[in-house]
């Protein structure tokens, strides 16, 4: 078999080729394959996420730096003033781990 190398319409010969072969690859509307229906993923979140997400909004919707309240723990951190609450602490540290689940 003898090839052409100095004809350069052959491209237009492979392109009609081309295109009859993605006519010909194209599925009717009517088949089987567009009739059938299609799997849907679905995602599921767990009650604990949930509440994390919860979590995180309220967080962000109070007011991130309180500069002067700061200020005022560290100079009675500094000048020994400062008293821990212990059952006011320990009370938070539960309500915290009760509203994580």
């Amino acid at each position: 078999m003898a090839i052409n190398i100095n004809n350069l319409n052959s491209n237009n010969s492979v392109n009609s080729n081309t295109n009859k072969i993605t006519t010909q690859q194209s599925a009717p509307q009517n088949s089987p394959l567009s009739q059938a229906k299609v799997a849907q993923d679905s995602v599921s979140i767990t009650p604990q996420a949930q509440r994390f997400t919860e979590v995180q909004k309220k967080n962000n919707e109070e007011p991130q730096i309180n500069s002067q309240k700061i200020d005022e723990l560290r100079k009675s951190i500094l000048n020994g003033e400062y008293q821990v609450d212990n059952e006011r602490l320990a009370a938070n540290i539960a309500e915290f781990e009760l509203e994580l689940g």
